[in-house]
Formats: structure tokens, sequence, C-alpha cells
């Protein structure tokens, strides 16, 4: 919700504070400068005739105008008050800009459109999370009811799935194409939502969404599957170009990614997932997925079975609107007492599960199963430490 504007000498000096903090205007300029002249045609047909290099062009493209883009951001958020208040369920102490999420926009579509990746998937892809980053952006100011984002994110679900972008797991049998399509849905509206729950910590969706396109990226390489590296590429230079920002060494974030960024993000690399062809093995298709976004299915499933069963929802209405401090980053801070070291292990425990997906790729039915118990095991030790931190 958009808080009481400052007065004018009180915001300037805080707006500034925060820029300077991590990037002077000058600085800020400078990145924006190196962004326009690597959009310029001769550089940038030299960059797409080298083998391999688009894919360092994208992620350099698109970090650099996140980047140059985020202090301007920031002395807007500031300007209109579009900011996050502490409260008793928030983890920060001082009343920090939201909108985060349109820098990580601007330099994602920024990267793609520069190097025309676009088939009629790509642009569903696109339409759609920008409807909900729109979306985003009122909820990040005005405090949209919970029913109108979860009909933006149903519309958008939509959107994909009538491109073509849905899961094939079922056999085409009468129900087959049906159970895909919900399947695709609860996928989707998932992942996103999951990734919304996780900026709740300085760093931590950022550096979820650049470990994750990160190994959906290296899963493209190890598959030869360019397009969907690309993308993967500007997901990670988007969120590498807004990470600097939001993860401070000495300080808190300087800005957050707000709604507009988290459902970004999450609906883009939940739709990724899908447009990517895993394996022919049905076990390896079905789990190498899983296992990369693992963190956030495990903290989804965890918190809505806890919720259930200790009565804090009741209906549908109350588990879209209920809001608590029981997420997986909320009970590792608990126990470890600190923030940042909470934040680091989801890092590691993210870390792990992405590269048992990638030896998993390669791997055979046996040694897919062998890797698939060690990653339960994981989970399992991760619960049991987490649910002392619960207590």
């Amino acid at each position: 919700m958009i808080s009481p504007p400052p007065s004018a000498t009180e915001r300037r000096p805080a707006a500034l504070g925060r820029i300077s903090a991590r990037c002077s205007w000058w600085t800020s300029l400078s990145l924006l400068g190196l962004a326009l002249i690597l959009l310029l045609p001769p550089v940038r047909n030299t960059w797409q005739s080298v083998y391999g290099a688009r894919w360092a062009y994208i992620l350099i493209l698109a970090g650099l105008i996140t980047s140059g883009a985020t202090p301007l951001i920031i002395w807007i958020a500031d300007a209109f008050g579009v900011l996050d208040v502490p409260s008793a369920r928030k983890v920060h102490s001082t009343p920090t800009p939201l909108l985060g999420g349109l820098a990580v926009y601007l330099g994602f579509v920024a990267a793609i459109l520069a190097n025309s990746i676009l088939d009629s998937q790509v642009t569903a892809i696109l339409i759609a999370a920008s409807l909900l980053v729109v979306v985003g952006v009122l909820d990040d100011a005005f405090e949209l009811p919970a029913s109108v984002k979860l009909l933006a994110q149903f519309v958008a679900v939509a959107i994909v799935i009538s491109s073509g972008v849905v899961i094939s797991l079922v056999p085409r049998l009468w129900l087959g194409p049906l159970v895909d399509v919900l399947l695709t849905v609860l996928w989707l509206l998932g992942i996103t939502n999951a990734m919304n729950f996780f900026d709740g910590m300085d760093g931590l969706a950022a550096g979820l969404s650049i470990i994750t396109g990160g190994f959906l990226g290296l899963f493209a390489y190890l598959t030869n599957q360019p397009f969907l590296g690309w993308l993967a590429a500007a997901v990670v230079g988007s969120s590498l170009g807004f990470l600097p920002f939001n993860l401070r060494c000495r300080t808190t974030a300087a800005i957050f990614l707000g709604d507009a960024g988290s459902t970004f993000l999450g609906f883009v690399l939940a739709a990724l997932a899908i447009k990517g062809e895993w394996a022919e093995n049905h076990l390896i298709d079905l789990a190498a997925p899983i296992l990369i976004f693992w963190v956030f299915i495990y903290d989804m499933s965890y918190i809505t079975v806890a919720r259930i069963v200790r009565g804090k929802v009741r209906t549908f209405r109350e588990w879209i609107t209920y809001v608590g401090r029981d997420h997986l980053h909320h009970r590792l801070a608990s126990l470890l007492g600190s923030n940042r070291k909470a934040v680091l292990l989801v890092f590691l425990f993210s870390i792990c599960m992405g590269l048992a997906a990638i030896v998993l790729v390669r791997a055979r039915t046996a040694e897919a199963v062998l890797l698939i118990a060690q990653a339960v095991l994981i989970a399992a030790i991760i619960s049991i430490l987490e649910h002392a931190g619960n207590r």
C-alpha cells in the first residue's frame, strides 16, 4: 500500500542515500550506456555470430539494464511512497522501497526482444508475465485483494496453456489431456506463489532465481536446447543485476522485488521448465525438474499441510489470504539465529538438489533411483532441522 509520502526535504536524502549505498547516478548511467552500446546492430551481430557468445550477450545485457535501472526505480518508489513498511510478520526493520521487479522485468524483456527470441510460446509467456507484473505493481502500491491477484494468475496460466505450453506426462487416453492441463495449472500457480513466499528475506528470491535459472541453463546446454538456454540466461542476468541492491554485506536491502518481481520470476521459471524437453525416460522426465524446483515444492507442500493440520486454514480462501512466518526460511532463521545463515542454507539446499537433477539427466534408471533416494534423504534432514526451528 502506498505510504504517506514524506516531504521533499526528507525524501531526497533518503532516496539518494539508498542509491549511493550501492551505486551512484553516474554509475547507473554508465551501465545503461554500456547496454545501449551492446544494443547497436554491429555489436549485437558480432556477439551473435560467435558460437556460444549469444548466451553471454543475453546474460550481460539483462544484467546491465537491470543494474542500471534499479537506482531509478528506487528513487521512483521513494518519491511515490511505494514502501514495504515493517510489521510483526516481516523481518526487516525500516521502510524499504518496492517495485524492484520492474527493473528485473525491463532487463529480461529487453534482452529477449533485442535477440528476437520469439515464437508463439515465448510471446505468450511474455504477455502472461507482463500481466502479472502490472498486477504486482498495483498490489505493491495499493494492496489488491488476494482474489484479484489469483484471478490474474489464472488468466496468465490460461494464456500460456493456450499457446501449447503444457506438461506432457499422462498417456493420451480419455482423460490424459485434461490431467496434463490440470497439472500445468497446479505447477504454474504453485511455483509462482512459492517464489512470492520466498521473497521474505534479503536476497532470497533473487538468489533462488539465479540458482534455478542457472540449472535450467546448464540443463539446456547439456541437452542442446539453445532456445531454453537463452531464456534462462535472461533470468539469471536480470536477477544478478538486481541482487547487489537486495543483498548487501553490511546493511539491509536498498529495495525489494515486491509482488511484481517475485511472481514474474516464479512464473517465467515455471513456464520454462514446462517448455524444456527433459528426457525420454519418464522417471527422469518427471524427477529432474522436480529436483531443480524442490525448494519451492517442499515449502509449499509443508506449509499447506501444516496449516491445515493445525487448523489455521479451513477453506481455499483462507489458504490464499493467510500470511505467517512459518516458511522454510523463517524456521531456519529461528533455528540458526540469523537471517543470513538461513538464506545461505536455503541456497545450499537448492544447489544440492539442482546438482542431483543435472546428474540425473545422463543417469540410467538404477542410478536415477539412487539419486532420487539421496534427494529425499537430504530433504528429510532439512525437515528435521526446520522442525526444531519451528518449535
